[in-house]
């Protein structure tokens, strides 16, 4: 028999696979969003010179889009 493509007695196996997988992933997304914080905090504060704003404001966008790529 199958489910999904994939034989009943291999099931637990895919199971424990996606889930594995799930917590990688999830694990990315937080990564993403304290890379991104820690990038957009960069950025802010190399503003408050006006030689760095040239470099932060792009950083803190970047960051922030990052951040908002982690979350969705």
């Amino acid at each position: 028999m199958r489910y999904r493509g994939t034989w009943i007695i291999f099931w637990p196996f895919v199971a424990v696979w996606n889930f594995i997988g799930f917590i990688f992933k999830m694990l990315g997304r937080l990564f993403a969003v304290l890379l991104g914080l820690v990038i957009m905090i960069l950025g802010v504060a190399l503003c408050f010179t006006f030689v760095g704003a040239v470099i932060g404001i792009p950083l803190a966008i970047f960051g922030f889009t990052m951040m908002i790529r982690g979350f969705f």
